[in-house]
C-alpha cells in the first residue's frame, strides 16, 4: 500500500518535466554550481589569508589549511548519517546549508580589519577577534560543506523515476561539470577580488570581498534550493547501511574475542563470527566491501600530496613572477590549472590514451593505474622540488639572528671613500654599496675624514645609512623579507635641501624632509606612477615598471630641480631583486599531478564501485572521502614532525614516502582478485524465506533474543564464496 502511495508520488512530480528530464534537477545543478563556486573560491585565497591577513607562517598556516581540508572530508560520514537515519536528504541539505551559509558570513566578518584599530600599514593589532572568527567560521563551513557533500548528488538521483534511467546517467554528467564549471571560475574569480585594495581607514587586499562573494553565492544556493522544494521527491529517511555495516562487524570483533578460548571451531573468515546474529547475505556484502577498503589503506599518501596545490604550492607562487604579456596571474590562480586540465585531460585519456593501451596488448588494470597515478603524482613533487631549488639560488641572502647587513648610500654628487671596519670602498655619486654582512654588534665607518667608531648593528636586520661627506646623516631599517604576495616595496630617500611631498594615486608617501626617509609602500606588479611636489604646488611625475616582490629605494638627489626632465635625476636603487623564476614553470608539475589524479581519483571511484554491492556504495564513498581527510592529516604530521629547513626537502621527502607507498600498494595489487558482486550475491538469492524448518533449525542453534525479525539470522546453509 505505501509503496503504491510512493509511486502514485511519483506519478504526480513527473508533470513537472522538461524535455524528459524533471525540472527540479535545474534546482539541484544551479544549487551545486554556487556551493562549489563559495567553497573552492573561499579555499583559493584560504592560505594567503592566514599568510599575509593573519600574520601566521608558512608552516602554521599550512598546517590550519589542511585541518581544514581535513574536517571537511570527515563530516561527509555524519553527514550521510544524519539524512539516512533521521532527518532525510532535504531536510540536512537545507538545515546545513544554513549553517554552511553563517560559516562563510563569520568568514567575511572575520577579513574586515577596520573591526579592529589598525597599525600604520593596515594591518589590525588585535589579531584575536580575526582568529576567533575565523576558527568558527572554518568549523562552521566544515560541518556544512561535508555535510551535504553525501546528500546532493544522491537527492539528485532520486527526481528520476525507473524509465529515466538514461536522463539519470546525463544528469549527473551536468552535475559534476557544474562542480568543475564552480571550481573553475571561482579559482580565476576570487584571487581578482582579493588583490584589489579596500577598507575604511586604511587599505589593504580585499580578504572581505574575497570571502564575500563566496558567502552570497552559498546563501544563492540556499535560496535556489528552496525555492523548488515543492518539486523535489522526498524520500523518507531508511536507515544508514554505514550504520549497520560497523553494527556486523563490531558484533564478528566481539563474538570473536568472546570464544577466544572455547572449543568453538575455527572459520574460514573473522567476519564469519557475525552469522549468530546477521544473515549471511549481509555478512558477504561486508566482507566485499571490507576487501576493498583494505586498498584503501595507502591511497591517503596520494592525497597529502594532491591538496598541497593550495597551500604550499600557492605559497611557492607568491615568490615567482606571473606576468604572462597580455595578463597576470595572481599566486593563488595558479590552481585553475588544475581543473583547466582535468576538464582537457579526461576525455583524452578516455577516448585516446587507454584505448592505445589496449591495441597494445597491455592488461592496464584499475589498480595498475592507480599505481600510474601514485608515481606520476611523486614525479609532480620532484618537480616541485626542482622549482623550488631554482627559486631559491634567485632569493636574496637575508641576515640571520647573528648577522646584521648594511648598505651605504652616496648623497653626494662625487665619488665618495669609506672605510668599513678598516676595509676600504668607494662610492659613486648617488649610487649605494653593500649590502655587507657583519657578525660583530658594532662596526667602525669612516667617511672620507671622517670618523665614526662603534657604530651599533642590529642583529637579524638589513640597514641603510646616508652619507655625505660630513659622515653618516641618517640610518633606517629595510625589508627583512620579499614583500607579502608578490608586491613591491618602494620608498623615497630625499637628498634634497627642502621638504617634499610624495603620493601615487590614493597612497599618499606623506612629507619628506631632507636626509630623511619614507616608510616602505607596497604597489603591485606593473607601471607605478609617483607625484613629487613641494609647498609652491611645483609638480614633478615619475613612473617606474615593477615586477614581482621587488624592493626600491627611490633617492631624489641633491641635483633635483622641478621640470620637464626632473624625473632622469631621480635614482634607482635596488634592495631586493625582483623574483627571476617565472610561474610557467609550475605548470610541468600541475600537468604531471593531473595526470595523477585522472588515472588515480577516477579510476579509483570506478574500481571502488565495481567490486562493491550495489546497497553499500555510500560506505566505500565514505571510505574514499576518509582516505582524503587523512591525507590532509598526514601533511600536519609530515610538517611538524619533519621539520626540514629548506622547501625543496619536504618536496622531496613527501615524494620519497608516496613513492615508497607506491611499492607498497603494488604489492597488494598483484595479489588482489577481482571480484563480480552480482555473482556472489546471486548465490544467496536462491534461498526460500518460506522455508520455517530451516530457520528454526538455525534459531536453536543459539540462545541470542532477537529484538525485530530484521535482526534473524538468514537460514541459508549454503557455504559461503571466500572474499
Amino acid at each position: 500500500m505505501a509503496d503504491n502511495e510512493q509511486r502514485k508520488g511519483k506519478q504526480t512530480k513527473s508533470k513537472t518535466e522538461c524535455c524528459g528530464y524533471p525540472l527540479s534537477i535545474f534546482f539541484i545543478v544551479v544549487n551545486e554550481f554556487c556551493e562549489r563556486f563559495s567553497y573552492y573560491g573561499m579555499r583559493a585565497v584560504l592560505v594567503l589569508y592566514f599568510r599575509y591577513f593573519l600574520r601566521w607562517d608558512d608552516d602554521l598556516a599550512t598546517t590550519i589549511y589542511h585541518t581544514f581540508v581535513a574536517l571537511c572530508y570527515l563530516t561527509p560520514i555524519l553527514g550521510a548519517i544524519i539524512a539516512d537515519s533521521w532527518l532525510g536528504k532535504f531536510k540536512t541539505i537545507v538545515y546545513l546549508s544554513i549553517v554552511y551559509t553563517v560559516g562563510q558570513g563569520v568568514m567575511a566578518i572575520s577579513a574586515v580589519h577596520d573591526i579592529t584599530d589598525s597599525n600604520q600599514d593596515g594591518t589590525p593589532d588585535n589579531m584575536t577577534i580575526h582568529v576567533a572568527l575565523s576558527m568558527v567560521g572554518l568549523l562552521l563551513i566544515a560541518l556544512g560543506t561535508g555535510g551535504i557533500k553525501p546528500c546532493v548528488a544522491a537527492f539528485g538521483g532520486d527526481q528520476f523515476q525507473d524509465h529515466q534511467e538514461k536522463q539519470r546517467s546525463t544528469f549527473f554528467s551536468i552535475f559534476y561539470l557544474s562542480i568543475n564549471a564552480g571550481s573553475l571560475l571561482s579559482t580565476v574569480i576570487t584571487p581578482i577580488l582579493r588583490a584589489q585594495e579596500c577598507g575604511i581607514n586604511s587599505q589593504q587586499k580585499c580578504y572581505p570581498l574575497a570571502f564575500g562573494v563566496p558567502a552570497a553565492l552559498m546563501a544563492v544556493a540556499l535560496v535556489v534550493f528552496i525555492a523548488g522544494s515543492s518539486m523535489y521527491i522526498k524520500a523518507a529517511p531508511k536507515g544508514n547501511i554505514m550504520l549497520e555495516v560497523c553494527k556486523c562487524i563490531g558484533f564478528a570483533v566481539k563474538n570473536r574475542f568472546k570464544h577466544r578460548s572455547s572449543s568453538y571451531p575455527k572459520r574460514e573468515h573473522w567476519m564469519d563470527w557475525s552469522e549468530e546474529k546477521y544473515d549471511k547475505l549481509l555478512i558477504a556484502q561486508v566482507k566485499m566491501v571490507l576487501k576493498v577498503l583494505f586498498l584503501y589503506i595507502p591511497l591517503p599518501m596520494f592525497w597529502a600530496l594532491f591538496d598541497q596545490q593550495g597551500s604550499r604550492w600557492t605559497l611557492q607562487a607568491t615568490t615567482m613572477n606571473g606576468n604572462f604579456g597580455f595578463f597576470t596571474v595572481q599566486p593563488d590562480q595558479m590552481q585553475t590549472v588544475n581543473p583547466i586540465l582535468i576538464l582537457v585531460m579526461v576525455p583524452i585519456v578516455d577516448s585516446l590514451i587507454y584505448p592505445l593501451i589496449k591495441k597494445c596488448g597491455l592488461n592496464f588494470t584499475p589498480l595498475k593505474k592507480m599505481t600510474v597515478g601514485m608515481f606520476m603524482a611523486a614525479l609532480a613533487f620532484v618537480a616541485a622540488a626542482l622549482v623550488q631549488i631554482q627559486i631559491d639560488q634567485t632569493l636574496p641572502s637575508f641576515p640571520s639572528s647573528s648577522e646584521a647587513q648594511v648598505k651605504f648610500v652616496n648623497l653626494e654628487n662625487s665619488t665618495l671613500s669609506i672605510s668599513v671596519n678598516t676595509q676600504p670602498e668607494e662610492i659613486q655619486a648617488f649610487q649605494s654599496y653593500g649590502y655587507m654582512t657583519l657578525t660583530s654588534d658594532t662596526m667602525s665607518l669612516s667617511v672620507g675624514n671622517i670618523s665614526h667608531d662603534s657604530v651599533p648593528l642590529v642583529k637579524g636586520d638589513r640597514q641603510t645609512f646616508l652619507l655625505t661627506s660630513n659622515g653618516i646623516q641618517t640610518q633606517a631599517d629595510d625589508l627583512n623579507t620579499k614583500p607579502e604576495q608578490g608586491s613591491n616595496g618602494i620608498r623615497f630617500v630625499n637628498g634634497n635641501g627642502r621638504t617634499l611631498y610624495v603620493q601615487s594615486g590614493s597612497k599618499n608617501l606623506g612629507a619628506i624632509g631632507q636626509f630623511e626617509f619614507s616608510n616602505y609602500t607596497l604597489f603591485p606588479e606593473g607601471k607605478a606612477t609617483f607625484i613629487i611636489s613641494d609647498n609652491a604646488r611645483l609638480l614633478c611625475p615619475y613612473a617606474m615598471s615593477l615586477g614581482f616582490g621587488s624592493s626600491y629605494t627611490l633617492l631624489i638627489p641633491s641635483t633635483f630641480e622641478f621640470g620637464s626632465e626632473c624625473g632622469s635625476t631621480i635614482q634607482q636603487i635596488e634592495d631586493i631583486k625582483p623574483n627571476a623564476i617565472h610561474m610557467a614553470w609550475q605548470i610541468p608539475q600541475y600537468f604531471l599531478m593531473t595526470c595523477g589524479e585522472v588515472v588515480f581519483s577516477v579510476t579509483g571511484l570506478e574500481f571502488s564501485y565495481s567490486q562493491a554491492p550495489k546497497n553499500m556504495k555510500s560506505v566505500l564513498q565514505a571510505g574514499w572521502l576518509l582516505t582524503t581527510a587523512m591525507g590532509n592529516i598526514i601533511v600536519l604530521i609530515v610538517a611538524e614532525v619533519g621539520q626540514l629547513p629548506d622547501q625543496w626537502a619536504e618536496y622531496v621527502l613527501f615524494a620519497a614516502l608516496l613513492m615508497c607507498v607506491c611499492v607498497i600498494f603494488s604489492i597488494m595489487a598483484y595479489y588482489y582478485t577481482y571480484i563480480d558482486p552480482d555473482e556472489i550475491e546471486a548465490q544467496f538469492s536462491e534461498y526460500d524465506p518460506d522455508n520455517k524448518e530451516k530457520k528454526k533449525q538455525l534459531e536453536m542453534k543459539t540462545d541470542t533474543v532477537y529484538t525485530s525479525d530484521d535482526e534473524k539470522p538468514n537460514p541459508n546453509d549454503m557455504k559461503m564464496t571466500k572474499i
